[in-house]
């Protein structure tokens, strides 16, 4: 949400610092890595009780993310539409984690129980944002072809 925020008071006048440094890029994605694939390691874990499985899929992501994020950054920066969807899309995962989490460990909230989201609805949800988003950048497209 705080991202999003960001990106509806964006000013032209930002200035962002880069580095350079392969080691630490790399160092940044297994960082991001290991944040961001926590809950899918939980996942994992509650799937199967395989260690080396879910090891080598961990170790597996990692190396994938590692040769696939420069070409992913280039993407984003020619297409900064998709970012606010990935952002979106991001916070619609994080809602159902929480649900689903929020389900298991029985809590309440004003003395209601959390239901998990139900994945058809998160699927429904994902893919009506998928529309959305590229009927929205079609658009736009076409808005500019008829500017030129």
């Amino acid at each position: 949400i705080k991202e999003i925020w960001h990106m509806l008071s964006y000013e032209d006048n930002i200035e962002v610092k880069t580095s350079n440094s392969a080691a630490k890029s790399i160092f940044m994605i297994v960082l991001m890595n290991l944040v961001f694939s926590f809950d899918s390691i939980l996942s994992a874990m509650a799937l199967t009780e395989n260690n080396y499985l879910i090891a080598i899929a961990i170790i597996i992501g990692g190396i994938l993310m590692i040769f696939a994020a420069n070409k992913v950054a280039q993407f984003l920066q020619k297409n900064r539409m998709y970012e606010v969807l990935g952002l979106f899309i991001l916070f619609l995962v994080g809602i159902m984690l929480v649900s689903d989490g929020g389900h298991q460990a029985n809590l309440k909230i004003f003395g209601y129980a959390i239901n998990a989201m139900n994945k058809s609805t998160f699927y429904f949800i994902l893919v009506i944002i998928i529309i959305i988003d590229l009927v929205q950048t079609k658009y736009q497209k076409n808005i500019l072809k008829g500017k030129s």
